[in-house]
């Protein structure tokens, strides 16, 4: 993992975001369930983990590479970790509206945007 950190901060100057390695994946996709797209979700959120950024600075790394709207969710979790809510096994009942929204003024993209293109047929 440390080789590939070195290898990706040495060409984007940062570990960027999957939308940035293979921006053709939806983020559904096997891909980054196995193999390449895998093995970088892993080297980002280990080299994510490690940076102790504040929330203007995550804030920052994504307005350097803003996501598809299709990653806004999964920028979400990264910018602000969101929580499960208590007793929940999975995070589809916790409401992200509030997060979605100040993606939005943000300048990131709306829960709608988000919405529609994950249902766009093209990859």
């Amino acid at each position: 993992m440390v080789l590939e950190i070195r290898r990706l901060t040495a060409r984007y100057g940062t570990v960027p975001p999957p939308w940035i390695i293979a921006p053709d994946e939806h983020p559904y996709s096997a891909y980054w369930r196995m193999g390449g797209g895998q093995s970088h979700i892993m080297v980002w959120g280990a080299w994510w983990d490690t940076q102790e950024l504040d929330e203007a600075a995550r804030i920052t790394y994504f307005r350097q590479f803003p996501p598809q709207p299709r990653w806004l969710d999964w920028m979400l979790d990264a910018v602000w970790d969101l929580p499960l809510p208590d007793g929940e096994e999975d995070d589809e009942m916790f409401d992200r509206t509030p997060y979605f929204a100040q993606a939005e003024a943000l300048g990131f993209g709306s829960q709608q945007d988000y919405e529609r293109d994950l249902e766009d047929p093209r990859p």
